[in-house]
């Protein structure tokens, strides 16, 4: 613990950092926490803030991505949204919310839509649009791809700077394989239908900020009765199937369910989670909250279900 003078004149406050903070502080001790950049005080029971220097991060939401189809469609992608140089305040509790991934359906009807979610009022993020089992797929952060039908159908629309749309069926059943269209995802638009099956998810983004490249937020396959599911799209898409259940998307990363063979008995795979990631410069953690990982020069927060970020 020091104290400083400041400039020519003037007196600093003692200075220490969390880890040497004095062991038996008495009422109204002051001092400047250096770790944290802030002026606190001992109240009696807690170190309380009396001042502090706001830092900026960077974060990463991901919603829940949406639930392939029976009959076909992929789930579509979790909305995804990233920036840096946001400014917080230590001391400050932010809300962060996870959003669940949304069910497959098995009854001719599209899957269920992701849930949203959010960094405090910073960024929120719309769940991915369920796969389509009917004529009318689901909108969400990505779209649903299209249900497999001899009648040529769209898949659903995604949100601008969120996702992507879901991929056509391709228009026809193509001698009984009734391919459905891909669900989109967060990099690319869902694959269509074709003769070869149903359409491959859309890509997903990659991002860093967990100190390695990773993708998120890719759309589910589509489903076909008799021929080739589609390929689930980088970032957890789940695969489409001719079989009785749609393939699963990966957990905390928004990727679509994918979607299931031609009939109302089958069953579209469930959407994958969403996630939230908080990071800001340094190798000391200033704020609490998720699981912390200190690496690369960077501190980083990772929200797998929904919490609280303490800046």
């Amino acid at each position: 613990m020091t104290a400083y003078v400041g400039g020519s004149s003037g007196f600093g406050p003692p200075s220490w950092t969390t880890a040497l903070r004095p062991s038996s502080p008495v009422n109204g001790q002051l001092g400047w926490n250096s770790t944290l950049g802030v002026l606190e005080v001992w109240n009696g029971a807690a170190w309380q803030i009396v001042a502090s220097t706001a830092y900026t991060v960077t974060y990463l939401v991901v919603a829940g991505g949406g639930g392939g189809a029976s009959g076909g469609g992929g789930g579509g992608a979790g909305g995804l949204l990233t920036a840096s140089g946001t400014s917080v305040s230590p001391g400050t509790a932010y809300t962060v919310t996870v959003g669940a991934g949304g069910a497959g359906s098995n009854t001719n009807a599209n899957g269920t839509n992701g849930s949203n979610s959010a960094f405090s009022t910073f960024a929120t993020t719309t769940g991915g649009g369920g796969g389509g089992g009917t004529p009318t797929s689901s909108s969400g952060g990505s779209g649903g791809g299209a249900v497999g039908s001899s009648a040529s159908y769209s898949g659903g629309a995604g949100t601008a700077g969120q996702g992507n749309a879901g991929g056509s069926n391709g228009g026809g059943n193509f001698g009984g394989i009734y391919p459905s269209g891909g669900g989109g995802g967060a990099g690319a638009v869902g694959g269509a239908g074709s003769s070869s099956g149903g359409g491959a998810g859309g890509v997903g983004v990659t991002n860093t900020i967990s100190g390695t490249s990773l993708y998120y937020a890719g759309g589910g396959g589509g489903g076909a009765t008799t021929t080739g599911g589609g390929a689930g799209g980088n970032g957890g898409g789940g695969t489409g199937t001719t079989t009785s259940l749609g393939g699963s998307a990966t957990v905390n990363t928004g990727g679509g369910g994918g979607g299931a063979g031609g009939t109302s008995t089958y069953t579209g795979g469930a959407g994958g989670s969403g996630i939230v990631v908080v990071a800001y410069a340094g190798t000391v953690a200033r704020g609490t909250g998720g699981t912390i990982t200190i690496t690369g020069g960077n501190v980083i927060h990772t929200f797998t279900s929904s919490g609280t970020f303490t800046a």
